[in-house]
């Protein structure tokens, strides 16, 4: 019956107000191109601006094909969408691989009140491989949909022919919930305060926006052969750069540096985490809404979430601040804990980043039952040093390293004649190289506690790691040459949420055996009982 239906459902299109928004963002993306081609125009004599006028044109008439071209249908079984002219692609997502669904609406999408929807099934999610997009339906199809494919519940064998029929009416008719339905419970877990902007700075985002910056100028310098020595304004501030000496040049450009990144990072800060709000709902997921000019909503269903992962960057850290990311099977976690939909607390103090924590990571099945009232939460629990040899490992690379380069800089200077200054510098800094591997150090931690495989690793970016012994599907034990000299060993927990693996480095051999024995009880037995003359560190 289900099958019958599916077949018999139409295709829609997304909504007729896209076809405002599909060319304005061809036209954007191709802008430096259209500018480049109007400057060389205009300053050869030519027809630069027709040349112009024609590619907005162009672009125009792709934006409104994509609108034609793309239509999309929910079924019972799937979610699908087929696009493309010359090449008909269909995409189909089963709906009991849905993990996540995000809604994203930018400035004109608010303005036009519509919404991009993107649909997450967990595989690929690196490659976008797994992410189904839906650019743009209407808000509150949108808000319906993320419900529809999200807030469900499990359903009885006599309802399934009700439930059928109601998911039918809905994807023939979209609209929003009647009005006088009563809305899911929710409770809030976190909501962003004004105190929390003190931690923009310290982000450090704004390089990114440096980076853009300096390559919309490249792109647009390159397109439009321009001369920026011929620019009034900057002729006039690289003569008065020029006259400075070296270390004022480079205490001008750091300034300027810090500063603009500073105000960027902020002004980032506000806009991509304005109006954060975290909930939970009665049907058993996480709600995330975030951004001023641009809107994100991310619903997280509870039973796919693992653990979670407390980020500290240094500068973050220097100021008692912390970001909380979800381990979740489903979200991707490679574009950064800010930008990924794994996002579960932004930059805040590290006490909030706990707090948080607590209330969202889930129960493990074979935690005792008394657990949550005697044992450490895994996010604040006492973690246990990994010994002297990881120590001199520490700082066996960290030295290692800085000698390499240190021996480069001093040949290119013997050789090359490289100004002495910089292997100078270079031996200036090796008390710095020191710190960073006494910190390193201090970072590496790992415990068992309340069902939970806790790992922490890193210093320029340290990671704190609370990982439910029930996601872990597979442990790995590596050693390389050097590892094998000091007993040591990386245990590797592999689970299919978030990174798919998390390590606990630079551990001694029989203590990673240990964790791995009792985070899956059973599991390592039999290759433990005939392997332990081998495997015995004294044996080593």
């Amino acid at each position: 019956m289900i099958d019958v239906i599916e077949t018999t459902l139409t295709w829609r299109r997304l909504s007729p107000r896209m076809l405002v928004i599909h060319p304005f963002q061809e036209v954007v993306r191709a802008a430096p191109a259209l500018l480049g081609l109007l400057v060389a125009g205009s300053s050869s004599g030519g027809q630069g601006h027709l040349w112009s006028v024609a590619g907005v044109a162009l672009m125009v008439v792709l934006g409104m094909l994509r609108w034609f071209t793309t239509t999309y249908r929910i079924t019972p079984k799937h979610v699908q969408v087929r696009r493309g002219l010359l090449t008909r692609k269909v995409v189909t997502v089963p709906r009991d691989r849905v993990r996540t669904v995000d809604v994203t609406s930018h400035v004109l999408h608010r303005v036009l009140g519509l919404a991009r929807v993107e649909v997450g099934t967990g595989t690929s999610e690196r490659r976008h491989e797994g992410r189904l997009k839906l650019d743009a339906l209407t808000a509150a199809e949108a808000a319906r949909l993320r419900v529809e494919l999200l807030h469900r519940s499990p359903a009885t064998p006599a309802a399934a022919s009700s439930t059928v029929s109601a998911t039918v009416s809905a994807t023939a008719s979209p609209v929003a919930p009647p009005a006088g339905s009563t809305p899911a419970a929710e409770t809030e877990l976190a909501r962003m305060r004004p105190e929390w902007v003190r931690f923009g700075p310290f982000t450090m985002s704004g390089l990114v926006t440096v980076g853009v910056v300096a390559g919309f100028v490249s792109r647009l310098v390159s397109e439009g052969n321009v001369d920026l020595g011929r620019v009034g304004p900057v002729q006039e501030t690289w003569r008065w750069f020029s006259a400075m000496s070296l270390p004022l040049e480079i205490a001008t450009v750091v300034l300027v540096l810090v500063v603009f990144v500073s105000v960027a990072s902020t002004l980032g800060y506000v806009l991509a985490f304005g109006n954060f709000r975290l909930t939970r709902h009665a049907e058993g997921t996480l709600h995330v809404t975030r951004g001023l000019l641009t809107t994100r909503a991310t619903t997280i269903e509870e039973r796919r979430l693992r653990g979670v992962e407390v980020g500290e960057p240094l500068l973050l850290r220097a100021v008692r601040g912390a970001r909380l990311s979800a381990v979740t099977t489903g979200l991707r976690s490679a574009q950064g804990a800010q930008r990924g939909g794994s996002l579960l607390l932004p930059p805040a103090p590290r006490a909030d980043a706990v707090s948080v924590a607590r209330l969202v990571l889930p129960r493990a099945a074979h935690a005792p039952a008394a657990s949550s009232a005697s044992d450490p939460s895994p996010v604040t629990a006492d973690l246990t040093a990994h010994g002297p040899a990881a120590l001199r490992r520490r700082f066996t690379r960290a030295y290692g390293v800085h000698a390499l380069v240190l021996a480069a800089l001093l040949a290119l200077w013997w050789w090359a004649g490289l100004p002495s200054w910089t292997w100078v510098t270079a031996a200036a800094l090796l008390p710095l190289t020191a710190l960073l591997a006494a910190d390193r150090y201090r970072s590496l931690g790992h415990t068992l506690t309340s069902g939970y495989l806790v790992t922490r690793w890193g210093s320029l970016a340290r990671r704190r790691v609370a990982l439910e012994c029930d996601g872990v599907i597979g442990w790995n034990i590596e050693r390389s040459f050097f590892q094998r000299r000091a007993r040591l060993a990386t245990l590797t927990a592999t689970t299919a949420a978030g990174k798919q693996g998390y390590q606990v480095r630079d551990v001694d051999l029989a203590e990673a055996l240990r964790l791995a024995a009792a985070g899956t009880p059973g599991l390592l037995d039999p290759f433990l009982v005939e392997s332990a003359p081998t495997l015995s560190p004294n044996s080593m």
